[in-house]
């Protein structure tokens, strides 16, 4: 990839859980703490002159059903150039619980593609960014709730695989990331839990969301 994918004069929206959230709808309005934060500031620090309007439409708890409904509203709005979506784990750690909101992965699937053949029916130009869900965890064999939900999460990773692909997506593949940086650091490192990175883990998916762009 040659240079930055974000041109100027474009629209770039960030949209998912508590992830792309971190604080944007209170202390650190209007980009958060996170991941989108170090992100955006990082490619302002290189492309200076490019102007570009950024809005993080996270929303703490998120699944991509909550998503699917307020699609219209904090997605479209916007009339992104480019989209980045990062979905996934609230709908697997309430799937396993068997709570009411659960989001199995067929309907994972579903709810998915109607966001992304909603965005591409208002415009076929929107660049599509697929940002995997992750767990920072090792722990696949002790019969744990943690080693579940990596059990668990395969076949999400999967859905998002295969939505890339069929949409010419860019795909950001975090868990693998993070899996990478496991082989040399404890997960205490990068979160306090698998889910809500530190500063350390936000920096991971920035810097993988860099790689992907042509920063």
């Amino acid at each position: 990839m040659s240079g930055l994918v974000f041109k100027d004069g474009q629209t770039v929206v960030f949209v998912g859980d508590s992830i792309t959230d971190c604080g944007r709808r209170a202390e650190f309005s209007q980009l958060g703490s996170g991941y989108v934060k170090l992100a955006v500031d990082l490619i302002g620090a290189k492309y200076p002159a490019r102007r570009i309007q950024f809005y993080n439409e996270g929303i703490g708890g998120n699944t991509v059903e909550d998503l699917r409904n307020r699609w219209h509203d904090d997605v479209l709005r916007h009339k992104p150039d480019w989209l980045l979506v990062k979905i996934g784990i609230n709908d697997i750690h309430r799937t396993l619980s068997s709570l009411p909101t659960a989001v199995p992965v067929d309907k994972f699937e579903k709810l998915y593609r109607e966001c992304l053949d909603l965005t591409r029916r208002q415009s076929r130009k929107t660049g599509l960014i697929l940002i995997d869900p992750f767990y920072i965890s090792t722990d696949v064999a002790s019969g744990s709730f943690r080693s579940k939900v990596l059990a668990m999460l395969t076949d999400y990773l999967a859905v998002v695989r295969k939505l890339a692909k069929e949409y010419d997506a860019i795909h950001i593949r975090t868990h693998e990331k993070f899996q990478e940086q496991l082989r040399h650091k404890p997960a205490d490192y990068f979160c306090p839990e698998p889910v809500h990175p530190y500063v350390s883990g936000h920096l991971v998916i920035a810097h993988a969301v860099l790689e992907a762009i042509g920063w």
